[in-house]
């Protein structure tokens, strides 16, 4: 029997997991069925479950893959001198998610829709809850070593509370994403720019 090549092994998760991520954003994590999946990715159910036991596994995996990109992008730019401001970061950030993962539902990016299932469905699955949790608090150091980075480089007050940035940054993108899938019609230039408006500002003598 020939051997699968481990390219083949990748590509079918990768199959598995974008066609799970399209279902979960268009139909909500619990209407969803494993059949769903199965019609969408066009594999029998034995060559899915290969991979994956069930629905709590795929979205595990989808939410431990897309955190797992985001803190990569962050530690990537805490490297470079002097590093991104967050007008540039941020916007770029999700510029790169988008060219990544470029699935549409209705015209519109799929991913926000789908991060919006995602917290809704953690507020009931602990065992997902414990993931995301996981997730946020990698991304969360991340941009703590950016915040460093700012400081080395001048550009932030050396008293400057890193967690703290790092969780209103995180909320930013948060808020921006779920305007992006309720609304839609918003762009990463618009968050730029809406950025460097906000660090404009500078507080009274």
């Amino acid at each position: 029997m020939a051997r699968v090549s481990q390219e083949h092994l990748d590509a079918r998760r990768r199959q598995i997991l974008d066609g799970a991520a399209s279902c979960f954003a268009r139909n909500g994590f619990h209407a969803t069925s494993m059949q769903d999946v199965l019609k969408e990715v066009d594999l029998s159910a034995g060559a899915v479950y290969r991979y994956f036991s069930g629905k709590d596994e795929l979205i595990a995996a989808i939410v431990t893959e897309v955190l797992d990109t985001v803190r990569g992008i962050f530690e990537r730019a805490a490297l470079e001198s002097p590093p991104p401001t967050p007008d540039v970061l941020v916007p770029r950030t999700l510029t790169q998610m988008r060219e990544l993962r470029p699935a549409t539902l209705d015209g519109e990016w799929m991913f926000p829709r789908l991060m919006i299932q995602v917290w809704t469905e953690t507020t009931r699955n602990p065992e997902l809850a414990a993931v995301l949790g996981e997730g946020y608090r990698s991304v969360r150091v991340a941009w703590g070593k950016i915040v460093e980075s700012y400081k080395d480089a001048g550009l932030m007050p050396a008293d400057a509370d890193a967690d703290a940035m790092a969780r209103t940054m995180i909320a930013l993108v948060q808020g921006f994403a779920t305007q992006m899938a309720l609304f839609g019609g918003v762009t990463e230039q618009l968050l730029g720019d809406g950025l460097r408006a906000l660090m404009s500002v500078h507080s009274a003598a």
